[in-house]
């Protein structure tokens, strides 16, 4: 038996999870230029070594749900999180190429399988409280990033050498998790199911998950640039509309487990995708820059809970296995990350930049019309 106070250690142990992942994870894009530095690599290569995180993480999803399901997310939680402490301070050090981008699937995959472990127990969670809690999960995720990446520029700017910020964070990482694992819930099932793939409302739930990601990252890898092509913004400044998205996502998802449970899920899909569809016309069609500034809100502000929301469906839905309905839908989100940045790129080779953008609405308006959302509160 769950006791209340059992619960909000597990949610607290969650919501660590979520910190670290994060503080990881953005602690590697600092540090980017020296690896690039210290290997010697051009921009092609330096392009094959940022597709090796991606790979790990992708391969490493499918298994994951199994394990979990084996296992338990106590042991894949903490586990994953110890080895992506680990590799992170080798990605600052490492001066062979090759050694590098091993040291990233490895990095990729231990991401990749904490992102599907943590999901799986923050679903479970809040199924177990009977409240809405995903929101501020994925806003954890969210804080935890922005203090990666910033701890670690900040240290690099005072002269700390990348190798000494990041054996800081992978300290943090490794003390946090350990300080909490025992708060872990139990999560084995009876008759764990290999990895499949998604079944029933699951579909959907991946294709919004897909959707979600893919303009979540394209925004953050082409905004700055779409701003310089439409000459919005000068080069110096073009980072500011990223900057109005990532505070209004941080602002919604913080908010989002007292607004979901209010408005409900309907709501949510509905008007999340209905701002990101007005977002995304505003940043490729006006030519103001305090407009700009205010799509780029909107569009961070509406995809906020659309992640979230989405999670927390496939954790309650009864078509497939909870731990393998997490896993397809992250899967299929990362796979939104990684093609989406590409599939701009292609378009905007042989169209433009705003016409490929301008494109993403199309995609943010599945949400206006996706089956999955009804029935659903």
């Amino acid at each position: 038996m769950t006791t209340n106070g059992s619960l909000r250690s597990a949610a607290h142990a969650t919501r660590i999870a979520f910190i670290t992942n994060g503080l990881a994870f953005a602690s590697w894009a600092p540090i980017i230029p020296f690896a690039k530095a210290n290997t010697g690599a051009d921009e092609a290569a330096l392009g094959l070594l940022l597709l090796c995180l991606g790979i790990g993480s992708v391969i490493s999803m499918p298994i994951t749900g199994w394990l979990c399901a084996r296992h338990g997310t106590r042991p894949m939680i903490l586990i994953s999180a110890m080895i992506m402490a680990c590799a992170l301070p080798f990605l600052a050090y490492l001066d062979n190429y090759w050694a590098l981008a091993v040291t990233l699937l490895i990095f990729g995959a231990s991401i990749g399988t904490l992102d599907v472990a943590m999901n799986i127990h923050a679903a479970e969670v809040e199924k177990r409280s009977g409240r809405a809690l995903m929101s501020g999960f994925h806003g954890m995720f969210s804080i935890g990033a922005i203090c990666g990446a910033g701890f670690v520029t900040l240290m690099i700017s005072y002269g700390v050498a990348p190798l000494i910020a990041t054996l800081c964070v992978a300290g943090s990482v490794i003390t946090a998790i350990l300080w909490v694992q025992s708060h872990y819930l139990i999560t084995k099932s009876d008759a764990p199911e290999p990895f499949r793939p998604p079944s029933g409302i699951v579909k959907g739930l991946a294709l919004l998950a897909g959707i979600a990601f893919l303009i979540e990252g394209a925004i953050m890898d082409w905004g700055a640039l779409l701003m310089i092509e439409r000459a919005v913004f000068s080069m110096e400044q073009a980072a500011l509309g990223y900057i109005a998205f990532s505070i209004t996502m941080v602002i919604g998802r913080l908010s989002g487990d007292y607004v979901v449970p209010r408005i409900g899920r309907r709501a949510i899909l509905l008007g999340g995708g209905t701002l990101v569809v007005l977002g995304l016309i505003a940043i490729t069609t006006l030519p103001s820059p305090a407009l700009n500034l205010i799509g780029f809100a909107v569009i961070g502000l509406g995809a906020a809970n659309l992640v979230p929301v989405v999670f927390s469906a496939a954790g309650q839905q009864s078509d497939m296995d909870p731990n393998m309905a997490v896993a397809s839908v992250t899967f299929v989100g990362y796979a939104g990350i990684l093609l989406g940045p590409a599939i701009i790129g292609f378009g905007a080779q042989y169209t433009s930049l705003s016409l490929a953008m301008t494109s993403l609405a199309l995609l943010g308006a599945v949400y206006l019309i996706s089956p999955v959302h009804k029935g659903n509160s």
